[in-house]
């Protein structure tokens, strides 16, 4: 069978590093300065950080070429200013975040405390294209079950304000503070999507519609379905086979919808769990299986992932380069896990730590 290769790109949030490892409060000057050459660069919330978004792309050998260059010129407008991105979901060493100086995040600061005065957090969004709101809602009602395991996978921030937090992915913690995010209920058409983003804006908790943080959610300004659940990855290659994963996901729904097949209803305080899960052992413990909500292993759990959309896999021409990520993934582990190993050799050094994770950054 052939197919129509949906489009993916991906934005990825990036710390600024100083030479101790420490972040640094740039990213107004490295932006200033940057190049054409560098690439579609943005602010974040805070100073420390800035975001690369590649163009959307229809195979992954794009898809990965673009991750690497959008972290090369990232790095190359950091360097003008004595700074280095750095892939971490969160700082190994304590910080005092520095707000943008943009009205909309200091009323953020202003109103969400010191969730927002902490929210020094980096994660990774994988864009997929999808035909209309009505195709994207259908795919939002299928994929919640299988968003866990992509947690797992891109996990990268086990340590939180110099210490050890006891979680593979502490930033998926720190994230869960905000009032709209975390998993979503069954919508089943576009106007009850809508409608609910609406209700959340009409609430007056949050300041717009750009608050509304849903682990998946129809994309404002892209024919998208955005996947927002993953820390930003260590690695390009993780990078990669998020993005593949993700597409490969929306593929297998979006055929399920074409088929007739109903969409699961899992409960939301079960994917919340399975979510939690995900973030405090990553690839190290049990996950909950997508199918049954049940904890098994995390490789049979990831096992069950690729089988899940293994036929979208095929047909896109991803498999073997999935299968060979993933055995990548495995043998060196996740973010998380390496930091771990980096924090152990250097005998618990953090700053490190996150020097380590600059140079893998680039690889």
């Amino acid at each position: 069978m052939t197919t129509t290769r949906r489009t993916v790109g991906v934005e990825e949030e990036l710390m600024l590093v100083g030479p101790d490892g420490a972040p640094i409060a740039r990213a107004q000057d490295v932006l200033g300065t940057a190049e054409p050459g560098d690439g579609p660069l943005e602010h974040e919330f805070m100073e420390e950080q800035i975001e690369t978004a590649t163009p959307p792309r229809s195979t992954l050998e794009d898809v990965a070429a673009a991750i690497r260059e959008g972290r090369a010129g990232a790095q190359a407008a950091a360097e003008r200013h004595d700074a280095r991105i750095a892939a971490l979901g969160t700082s190994p060493l304590a910080f005092a975040g520095t707000t943008v100086g943009k009205l909309r995040y200091l009323q953020a600061r202003s109103e969400f405390g010191l969730t927002a005065r902490e929210q020094l957090t980096s994660g990774c969004h994988v864009h997929v294209s999808v035909v209309d709101d009505a195709e994207g809602v259908a795919v939002l009602d299928r994929i919640g079950p299988w968003l866990a395991p992509l947690l797992a996978l891109s996990a990268n921030s086990p340590f939180w304000m110099g210490d050890d937090s006891g979680y593979a992915s502490f930033r998926s913690q720190v994230w869960s503070r905000w009032p709209t995010a975390g998993p979503t209920r069954h919508f089943g058409t576009p106007e009850a999507y809508h409608a609910a983003v609406a209700g959340l804006v009409a609430t007056g908790t949050i300041l717009d519609q750009g608050m509304v943080y849903f682990d998946a959610r129809l994309s404002a300004k892209y024919p998208t379905v955005e996947i927002r659940v993953a820390d930003v990855c260590l690695s390009a290659d993780t990078a990669t086979l998020l993005a593949a994963l993700a597409r490969g996901l929306v593929e297998t729904a979006a055929r399920a919808a074409a088929s007739g097949e109903p969409a699961p209803e899992p409960p939301v305080e079960l994917l919340r769990t399975a979510l939690w899960r995900a973030g405090r052992s990553g690839l190290s413990g049990d996950l909950l299986d997508p199918r049954t909500l049940r904890p098994a292993p995390a490789h049979d759990v990831v096992g069950a992932l690729v089988g899940h959309v293994r036929d979208a896999l095929v047909d896109l021409g991803d498999l073997d380069t999935v299968t060979e990520l993933l055995g990548g993934l495995w043998s060196q582990g996740n973010g998380a896990m390496r930091q771990h190993a980096w924090a152990a050799q250097s005998g618990g050094d953090l700053g490190t730590v996150a020097l380590h994770a600059a140079d893998a950054t680039l690889l």
